[in-house]
C-alpha cells in the first residue's frame, strides 16, 4: 500500500491533497532452491555459539563448525543443481554456512557433475568442501564407496591443482584407521602404488615385515628364504598367525595385548587433522598397528596414538613361531638341511600362561603349517563324465582288437627283475655338522671353542688381528650353507639349541 498525491484538485493553488487508493501487491515468485538453502541454514541456528566465523583457528569453534557442516551435508546429500553461473569461493575450512546463494548454486552444480565422473577445475575451497564430504561419508553408500570416490577425485583434480596432495596422502591413512575396510592399509598402498609415500607401513594382521623386524629369529636371513620360497613362507606365516589369533580369542586372550604395548607417551589422536571432520561413527574398541612406530588405540570411542614396542617375551614367542614354521616347511618340502625349534626359546612364564589357557603352541604350529602346505599343494581334478564315457568305449574297442586267441600267456618282461623299477631314491645327505667342521678355518674353530669356554670372542679376535664382526659373520655364513641356520645372534652369543652340536663338532 502506498499514497498517491494529486495536485490541482485543491481550491488553494499549489496545495495538494492526499488521496488514498488501494494498490494490489503481487506475491513474489517462489524460489524453491532458496527455500531449501534457508532450511539448511536453520540447522546452524541451533549452534549460535560457533558463528564467529573469524575464529576458524579456534579448536572449539572448529569442532562446532564440523558438527554443523556434517548435519547440513547430510541434509543436502542428495541435492543436485543446474546453475548457469559460476561464482568463485575462497575460505579456510570452507563449509556451506559461509557461502552465499550464488556460491551454493555454483558448488552443488559442480558437485553433481563431479559425482558423475566429470571433475572440472574450480575454486580450491569448493574442492576441499567436496573432500570433507567424502571424509565424512556424506553422499556415499559405504566407507569403501567413499574411498573409491575419494581416490577418483584426487587422481583427477590434481591435474588442476596438486596442492591437495599433502593433505590427501595423510587423510588416506586416517581413513583406513577410522573406517574398518576389507583390505589393510598396506594392501591399499601397494595396489595404488603409494608405498613410496609410506616407507614403513606394514599390514596390521599378517605383519610379516613387522614380525621379522622384532622377532628373535628373522627368517629372512635364513638360507631357506629365497626368491622361490619367499611367497610360500610369507603366505604360510599369515596363515599361522591368523590361526594363533583365533586360538587366543577362543581362550579369552588378546594377542596384541599379550605381546605388544605402546610406550608410556600416549597422546590423543584426532582423525583427519586440518579437515572439517565430525567423528560421527561410533568406534569399537580396537588397536591398529601401522608400522613399528605407529599404533592407534580406540577405547570408549576415544582415539590415542603412540609408538609401539614389543616385550622381550613377545620377541621370543614370535621367534619360536617363525623358526618352528620354517622347520616344518623344510621337512614338508624335503629341503636338504633340517633345523629344529625348541620351546626353550619362549619365556617360561609365557609357556605357563598359554598352557593354562589351553594353548599348546608346540602342537599348533606344526599342525597349522601342515594344513597350509596340504592346501597350497593339493591338485584339484575335475572329471568330465561325457569324456570319461567316450574314453571307456574307445578302450573297449582297442582291447577287442588286441585279443589273440590260443596264444600262451607269458610275462611281458624278459627278466623278472625288470618288473619293478629300480630304487631311485637319492643317497642320504652327509651330516651337515661334519661338513661344517671341515670348512671352518682354524681361527673360526678356535673362536667357537673360546665362546664355549665362556672366554668371549673380543680378546681372541684382537689377538688374531681380525674384527670380531667379520669373524662371526664368516662362521654364520658357513653355518647357513651347511646346517641352514646361523650359530650366533647379533650380540655374538651362541644359540642355546646349538651348544651341544657345536661341542660334539669340536670334539
Amino acid at each position: 500500500m502506498y499514497y498517491e498525491i494529486e495536485y490541482d484538485s485543491c481550491p488553494i493553488p499549489g496545495v495538494g491533497r492526499f488521496v488514498l487508493k488501494p494498490q494490489k501487491i503481487e506475491e513474489p515468485q517462489k524460489d524453491e532452491i532458496r527455500e531449501l538453502f534457508n532450511q539448511m541454514r536453520d540447522i546452524a541456528r541451533a549452534h549460535r555459539a560457533a558463528h564467529d566465523y573469524s575464529r576458524f583457528f579456534d579448536r572449539r569453534a572448529q569442532n562446532e563448525n564440523a558438527v554443523i557442516f556434517y548435519k547440513q551435508g547430510m541434509f543436502m546429500k542428495d541435492f543436485t543443481d543446474e546453475y548457469d553461473g559460476s561464482v568463485p569461493f575462497s575460505q579456510y575450512f570452507p563449509y556451506y554456512q559461509l557461502m552465499g546463494y550464488q556460491q551454493l548454486r555454483t558448488y552443488f552444480t559442480w558437485r553433481a557433475k563431479a559425482r558423475n565422473g566429470n571433475v572440472a577445475d574450480t575454486s580450491l575451497s569448493y574442492a576441499f568442501l567436496y573432500i570433507y564430504e567424502l571424509l565424512g561419508n556424506i553422499g556415499v553408500e559405504s566407507p569403501q564407496d567413499g574411498l573409491d570416490k575419494l581416490m577418483f577425485f584426487w587422481k583427477t583434480f590434481r591435474a588442476y591443482n596438486k596442492s591437495i596432495d599433502r593433505y590427501l596422502l595423510r587423510w588416506l591413512k586416517d581413513y583406513h584407521i577410522y573406517y574398518e575396510l576389507p583390505q589393510t592399509f598396506k594392501e591399499f598402498a601397494e595396489t595404488n602404488n603409494l608405498t613410496g609415500h609410506y616407507p614403513k607401513i606394514t599390514g596390521p594382521d599378517d605383519s610379516f615385515g613387522l614380525f621379522c623386524a622384532i622377532s628373535k629369529y628373522d627368517i629372512r636371513k635364513s638360507a631357506y628364504f629365497t626368491d622361490e620360497t619367499s611367497k610360500m613362507i610369507t603366505d604360510c606365516f599369515s596363515f599361522v598367525m591368523e590361526r594363533i589369533r583365533q586360538d587366543f580369542i577362543t581362550a579369552g586372550m588378546h594377542f596384541d595385548d599379550a605381546f605388544f604395548r605402546p610406550t608410556r607417551r600416549i597422546v590423543p589422536w584426532t582423525p583427519f587433522k586440518d579437515a572439517l571432520f565430525h567423528p560421527w561413527l561410533k568406534q569399537p574398541n580396537r588397536r591398529i598397528v601401522i608400522s613399528e612406530n605407529e599404533i592407534y588405540i580406540c577405547r570408549k570411542n576415544e582415539w590415542t596414538f603412540s609408538t609401539v614396542i614389543t616385550s622381550e617375551k613377545g620377541r621370543q614367542f614370535i621367534g619360536y613361531v617363525m623358526k618352528q614354521m620354517e622347520a616344518v616347511l623344510r621337512t614338508l618340502t624335503k629341503y636338504k638341511y633340517k633345523i629344529a625349534a625348541n620351546t626353550d626359546m619362549i619365556h617360561e612364564e609365557t609357556v605357563r600362561r598359554l598352557t593354562k589357557s589351553g594353548i599348546y603352541i608346540e602342537k599348533i604350529v606344526p599342525a597349522v603349517v601342515t594344513e597350509f602346505h596340504r592346501e597350497a599343494t593339493k591338485t584339484i581334478v575335475t572329471v568330465d563324465h561325457a569324456s570319461l564315457a567316450r574314453i571307456r568305449q574307445e578302450a573297449l574297442a582297442t582291447q577287442e582288437a588286441l585279443i589273440v586267441e590260443d596264444q600262451p600267456q607269458q610275462s611281458i618282461f624278459a627278466d623278472p627283475s625288470e618288473a619293478c623299477p629300480a630304487d631311485t631314491r637319492p643317497e642320504p645327505v652327509s651330516d651337515g655338522w661334519e661338513s661344517l667342521k671341515g670348512i671352518l678355518s682354524e681361527n673360526e674353530t678356535q673362536a667357537l671353542a673360546a665362546i664355549l669356554r665362556g672366554d668371549g670372542i673380543k680378546a681372541f679376535a684382537a689377538e688374531c688381528g681380525i674384527m670380531q664382526e667379520v669373524l662371526i659373520d664368516g662362521i654364520n655364513e658357513k653355518a647357513m650353507d651347511y646346517i641352514g641356520d646361523s650359530l650366533m645372534d647379533e650380540d655374538f652369543v651362541l644359540y642355546d639349541e646349538y651348544k651341544n652340536q657345536v661341542k660334539e663338532m669340536l670334539g
